[in-house]
């Protein structure tokens, strides 16, 4: 009996450090053949793979990233999605339909988590009920002179540290306007954490797994560590739990003033700093094909602590070996 076919993934977002992390992860499997897509030809991930595997994508927000994302995952004959890229995964999750009919399965939360997930706003109103979270209104909206200060000040949407900031007082928040796409919230004085988070197929979390965030540049850490804190474990549950998580999300918290561990958003996606997950004995990425193949994951995977500290690496090849054209169409 000969062995079965591998299973073809493709990873997309292969530029980011999340993106390498999924392949890295995947490459370990012998039952796995690996494709990376990107929008720029200059993304290193795409060197982590053959070059007959490397493809270019248009961009998450382009109107002809979808059909032709689903254009390639047919032409290719990819089995599984995994996209690393914000902007693309609602897009792709709306679309489901049409990349399960060309035999593609996106590993991906739900279109409803991920819409939740993404809009900060709509997330601190769904779980302010069911865990601390701190007071979180838009800029629109709000009295700037109801604000204990310093207070955050954050697009409504976005990844990353990208427009975050602090504001001092009354005047400076009123002289900012009334942008809806704007949030003000409440300034959190503790320590801050990463939850990288793992439901299974009914929503049940196989693992959480916090991680102290000892250096962050650009928005990801690059130097942290395992913390083993039932509390944070939990509330991370709790936050699965309130959107309807299924897959692998990324939850971070931010202790309040009584030292409670609160929700400051949450990323539907994998992190970048993912590698230090998996070498703690939580390899997300592998956990979360044989969840999109259908396939029973553990009841609950252990973790052990550890910490990480991160570098610059280089991939050499030749010139001619630089991806030059757009795959497809």
């Amino acid at each position: 009996m000969s062995d079965p076919s591998p299973t073809r993934v493709l990873v997309t977002g292969a530029g980011g450090p999340a993106g390498i992390a999924v392949l890295r992860s995947l490459a370990l499997r012998d039952d796995v053949e690996l494709l990376a897509a990107d929008m720029d030809r200059y993304a290193s991930g795409l060197y982590l793979v053959d070059a007959p595997a490397r493809h270019l994508v248009r961009p998450g927000l382009s109107e002809e990233f979808v059909d032709h994302l689903v254009e390639l995952c047919e032409r290719e004959r990819v089995d599984v999605v995994f996209s690393t890229v914000d902007v693309e995964l609602p897009r792709l999750a709306a679309e489901r339909k049409r990349l399960d009919a060309v035999g593609t399965t996106l590993a991906a939360p739900s279109l409803e988590t991920l819409e939740v997930c993404l809009d900060k706003y709509a997330l601190a109103r769904r779980c302010t009920d069911v865990l601390p979270t701190p007071r979180t209104e838009l800029l629109g909206g709000t009295d700037p002179g109801s604000w204990d200060y310093p207070v955050i000040v954050k697009p409504r949407r976005g990844a990353g540290s990208r427009g975050v900031h602090l504001v001092e007082d009354a005047d400076s928040l009123r002289a900012l306007g009334s942008d809806e796409d704007v949030l003000v919230q409440a300034h959190l004085p503790g320590d801050e954490y990463s939850v990288d988070t793992l439901a299974d197929a009914d929503g049940h979390v196989v693992a959480a797994v916090p991680r102290s965030r000892l250096r962050v540049d650009s928005g990801v850490s690059v130097a942290g560590a395992t913390v083993a804190d039932a509390e944070l474990e939990e509330t991370a549950r709790r936050v699965a739990a309130a959107v309807g998580l299924v897959g692998v999300a990324n939850v971070q918290l931010r202790r309040d003033a009584a030292g409670r561990p609160a929700l400051l958003e949450v990323n539907p996606r994998f992190p970048g700093a993912m590698p230090l997950t998996v070498a703690a004995g939580v390899d997300m990425p592998s956990l979360a094909l044989d969840l999109a193949l259908g396939r029973p994951l553990p009841a609950t995977v252990p973790f052990t602590e550890l910490a990480v500290v991160r570098y610059l690496e280089d991939v050499f090849l030749a010139p001619g070996d630089v991806v030059l054209e757009e795959t497809g169409r």
